[in-house]
């Protein structure tokens, strides 16, 4: 037989608490619901009534269960609610543990065993043997109260009593139910106490071994999966624990740690979330932050090397997954299972603060922003996320940090450098010699010249440089006008797919001369306009109040211009006068000599 569980969950609130947490139990797929204490009190006499009465709130294939003690009178009041159920289980209790006969009820064995069989039969009486209520599937539960601490022959002893006195049969089997009222041992002995009970009751065929665990050591998880090995087919317990003195089993925990083994509970915790409110709402009990699968930090990670660790081998899934058609077996170092499985989302995985290690705070960029940054710059940023947790004390959200990246590497705005306009071409100055007449000349090996113009805290310049290539030659213009950046590390990647994918540059540079370094990030449309960016973006961080920065902008006097450059300059501007209107502007003694400092001051006059 097929593991079952039984949702029992008395809530003390009003009947319309009672009512939408009946109706989330019966969504997550729970067939076999305690619902009530009837005989305790005429709220929950009413709440079983108002199910029963009310058309399509109680599926045909979800059983009632309630609650009555050993008592004659009790039992009959609780038979009343049910009245008109279809399905209907009657569950009734008695302590049999020396404890109880002895302090509570003041009887021996024998009495204890008749008051069993003497109970059982007249439930027998007013259910299925009654035909009154003949529209009515019954099933009958009967619990040896205290079981865990009961001798275990005697436990036996009065199930088989009571057994005989219902008259089960295969197709409708007793419920026999074992609680572990207290917990008392060790998960294994209770186990074996489970075993013992299926080796000596007769007729296995005809009765169905529930557990009832509860937490008072603890263990009450280890104890039902143990108890289920040793021979139960039925667990009760409860949503998150809750439950007298430290709770009863969670059958949460329960059911997904069954999923993470590749079994199926049939209960549906997709949208964990939402049966948490209304667990929260009902019992007035937030769940635990820590809570197995349940709580708001099981799936976070604060580590830096778990966090690292969670990064990769995202990384790595990321990969299979594009490669395969096939889903890929979740295999994540320190999730246990997919967090999308429960309704979690992945930004909340990694957690950030001073503890944390570069891993985290990339994370949160590739999640957020889709940067995968390369190792050395997810250290240096690691530092900037880290000196911001301990100024305020706390952890950073996602947004924190995310705005810390755009101010650090000037990805909304840069604060000295925006690329106004720029033409790269061929430099022809070192040109081999012409070719023959009808070939074109092969330019693959000649260097590439940057035309372009810059603002530099808001005052546009004209600059021009020659290099191997766009980044270089860009380069070099910068370094016309005093500021020296060698280029020492280079990545990039695409940021989507198809016609609207981006690209995303990583630039790592040293200024002339010093061993300080400082990282760049562009992101364009165009790959070389991207490159091109974040290398302005690594020479604004050069040149703010940042940590480390080298000495501040010191621009050369002038800049000489080649007629090449000037052509380009008036192509890009529009303007045929600009090589007459730059010189006069900046008092340059011919047109192609442009006074840097002049144009700055006229600029900042005007």
């Amino acid at each position: 037989m097929a593991i079952r569980a039984c949702l029992i969950q008395w809530l003390s609130q009003d009947g319309e608490q009672k009512f939408r947490f009946f109706k989330m139990l019966v969504d997550i797929g729970y067939k076999e619901i305690e619902v009530s204490f009837p005989s305790a009190s005429q709220t929950d006499f009413d709440f079983t009534r108002r199910l029963v009465e009310t058309p399509g709130v109680v599926p045909d294939d979800v059983w009632l269960q309630v609650l009555s003690p050993c008592r004659e009178d009790l039992i009959r009041r609780t038979v009343d609610s049910l009245k008109g159920a279809k399905k209907a289980i009657l569950h009734i209790y008695l302590a049999t543990s020396p404890c109880f006969r002895r302090i509570v009820f003041n009887m021996d064995k024998q009495k204890s065993l008749e008051m069993a069989v003497r109970c059982t039969k007249f439930a027998r009486s007013i259910t299925k043997d009654d035909p009154s209520t003949a529209g009515t599937e019954w099933h009958f539960e009967f619990s040896p109260e205290t079981f865990s601490d009961t001798e275990p022959e005697f436990a036996a002893q009065v199930c088989q009593a009571v057994k005989e006195a219902w008259g089960p049969t295969e197709e409708a089997p007793i419920i026999f139910n074992l609680p572990a009222t207290v917990e008392m041992s060790t998960p294994n002995v209770f186990a074996d106490q489970i075993e013992y009970f299926c080796r000596h009751v007769s007729e296995r065929e005809k009765y169905v071994v529930s557990i009832h665990p509860h937490n008072d050591r603890g263990c009450a998880i280890a104890a039902a999966e143990l108890a289920q090995m040793a021979g139960a087919q039925r667990v009760e317990g409860t949503l998150f624990g809750n439950g007298e003195r430290t709770g009863n089993v969670d059958l949460v925990t329960l059911a997904l740690n069954l999923y993470t083994q590749g079994i199926t509970p049939n209960v549906d915790f997709s949208d964990i979330n939402a049966v948490i409110k209304v667990v929260e709402e009902s019992n007035k009990i937030p769940v635990n932050e820590r809570w197995p699968y349940g709580g708001q930090l099981v799936v976070c990670a604060f580590s830096g090397s778990h966090q690292d660790a969670i990064k990769k081998g995202f990384k790595l899934r990321d990969d299979a997954t594009a490669a395969s058609d096939e889903e890929v077996q979740w295999e994540i170092p320190y999730l246990p299972l997919d967090p999308q499985d429960i309704g979690r989302t992945y930004e909340a995985v990694i957690r950030v603060n001073s503890q944390s290690g570069k891993g985290g705070a990339a994370w949160v960029i590739l999640r957020s922003l889709e940067l995968d940054l390369p190792r050395a710059l997810q250290v240096e940023f690691s530092k900037i996320v880290q000196k911001k947790s301990e100024e305020v004390s706390r952890e950073l959200r996602a947004s924190e940090i995310v705005g810390l990246f755009e101010e650090a590497y000037h990805l909304k705005s840069n604060p000295r450098f925006n690329l106004v306009d720029y033409n790269i071409t061929t430099d022809r100055s070192t040109s081999p010699a012409p070719p023959e007449p009808g070939k074109a000349l092969n330019t693959k090996n000649l260097k590439r010249r940057f035309t372009g113009v810059i603002e530099i805290d808001g005052v546009q310049h004209a600059i021009t440089g020659v290099g191997p290539g766009a980044i270089s030659s860009l380069a070099g213009a910068l370094s016309t006008l005093g500021i020296d950046l060698d280029v020492v590390d280079y990545k990039e990647h695409s940021i989507g797919l198809g016609r609207e994918v981006k690209a995303a540059t990583y630039i790592q540079c040293t200024a002339a001369g010093s061993k300080e370094q400082v990282w760049g990030v562009g992101i364009h449309q165009d790959v070389v306009q991207a490159s091109l960016i974040a290398l302005l973006s690594a020479a604004s961080s050069f040149l703010t109040s940042r940590a480390g920065s080298p000495a501040p902008f010191r621009p050369i006097r002038s800049n000489t211009l080649t007629d090449e450059d000037l052509q380009a300059l008036e192509t890009l501007t529009g303007s045929s006068d600009l090589a007459t209107n730059l010189a006069k502007a900046a008092n340059g003694s011919s047109k192609s000599q442009v006074d840097i400092d002049a144009l700055t001051r006229q600029a900042e006059s005007q």
